[in-house]
């Protein structure tokens, strides 16, 4: 019994030890884990640097530039307006009769054709009072043509000589002055009776259209009324405006094409510059021509007509021609710059001298020469000596602001 009590107490004592052994070990790696941990979270990442690869050279379209004698196409637009126009007007008082037949706005009246009558009543009653005292002047100068005859015969047979101004007393030289006066105004006052009653038919003083009635039938007139409104058909003008610095490409006399949205696509009339304005478009700033257009409402010819107020696009082509070179308006910067691409295919910055400036080309006078190379699209922010590509009829095209 005692064997078996000593056994079991060393067998106990050993478990123990071993749990008291494998308590240590546990803790002793626990420690490590831990001191582990930490050094690789407090190291800082290593990450190999590499050098970036270098950016691929801008890919530009180009042009190659070439000189010859040519001129700009110039467009602009303008209003159009009567040459002749006039609000006809009574000269003579009284009672609008009628109008004459086919004085109806839009109708063309002929050249001293009559368009409206005024009753004339009065004014014949007034002719003839004016024949009469005419009549009765003629008499009495007459008269004192015989009594002038008599005192002449009288002064002769006096046998005396007078003083001249008694000699013209005598012979009634004032009273003749006095009765020839008397019939120059009798016929005056004819003439002007005679003259208003002429005046009493309104006539056109040119060929013109009926813009519009302003009185009517039977209206009472004054001296002054208006009474017709008429436009002239011979011939409008177009009022057109463009900048002041195209005007050097201008001449007078120069044909112009004119075209309207109002038209037919391939429809147009022609006009001739006749004369540059004194004074600038308020709106703007700009010259302002004078382009004349003949038989305007198309009355005697073929083509759409032209309607006051309406506005046309007026195209020039200039006589006038220079050496120049023609680049797209896109290839220019701001400060009258392009960029060129030397041997190396390097940007060069260039300055030149402008002829010309639209909307889609330009012209160049000096800057250039033949053979460069411009850039037309491509660039976003250009550096003097950067390196582009040329790109080939395969790639894709260019857009302003492509970086590819």
């Amino acid at each position: 019994m005692t064997s078996i009590r000593s056994f079991s107490s060393s067998h106990s004592s050993y478990q123990q030890g071993r749990i008291r052994l494998g308590a240590v070990v546990a803790l002793l790696i626990l420690i490590g884990t831990c001191m582990l941990a930490w050094w690789i979270m407090t190291q800082p990442p290593r990450i190999e640097r590499t050098a970036p690869p270098e950016p691929l050279p801008s890919m530009v379209d180009v042009m190659s530039i070439s000189a010859s004698t040519q001129a700009p196409h110039l467009y602009g637009f303008g209003r159009v307006e009567a040459e002749q126009e006039t609000m006809l007007a009574s000269r003579v008082a009284g009672q609008l009769e009628r109008f004459a037949p086919g004085v109806v706005p839009g109708q063309v009246v002929e050249q001293q054709a009559p368009v409206a009558y005024i009753d004339q009543a009065d004014l014949a009653l007034t002719l003839e009072d004016a024949q009469a005292q005419l009549a009765n002047a003629q008499a009495l100068l007459a008269l004192e043509q015989a009594e002038q005859q008599r005192a002449r015969s009288e002064y002769e047979s006096f046998g005396r000589q007078l003083s001249a101004e008694r000699r013209a007393l005598v012979l009634r030289e004032p009273q003749l002055r006095q009765a020839q006066a008397q019939v120059t105004q009798a016929r005056v006052a004819r003439d002007q009776a005679a003259l208003n009653v002429e005046r009493a038919t309104l006539v056109a003083p040119w060929r013109a259209m009926v813009q519009a009635r302003l009185v009517g039938a039977g209206s009472l007139l004054s001296q002054g009324t208006e009474v017709v409104h008429l436009v002239g058909v011979e011939q409008f003008w177009v009022r057109a405006s463009l900048p002041s610095e195209w005007t050097e490409w201008l001449e007078m006399g120069s044909q112009i094409t004119l075209t309207s949205r109002g038209w037919s696509e391939d429809a147009t009339r022609e006009g001739t510059l006749v004369s540059m304005l004194p004074s600038l478009e308020e709106n703007g700033l700009q010259a302002q021509l004078l382009i004349a257009v003949s038989d305007p409402l198309a009355l005697e010819s073929d083509g759409p007509a032209l309607r006051l107020g309406d506005v046309l696009r007026v195209s020039f082509q200039p006589t006038i021609q220079h050496q120049l070179i023609s680049v797209p308006s896109a290839a220019l910067r701001p400060g009258d710059i392009v960029w060129q691409v030397d041997e190396e295919n390097r940007l060069r910055r260039t300055p030149v001298t402008l002829a010309y400036r639209g909307e889609d080309d330009a012209l160049i006078r000096s800057g250039l020469t033949a053979g460069q190379r411009v850039v037309t699209a491509g660039l976003t922010q250009p550096r003097e000596g950067q390196l582009v590509r040329i790109r080939r009829p395969s790639d894709t095209p260019a857009q302003e602001g492509d970086g590819s």
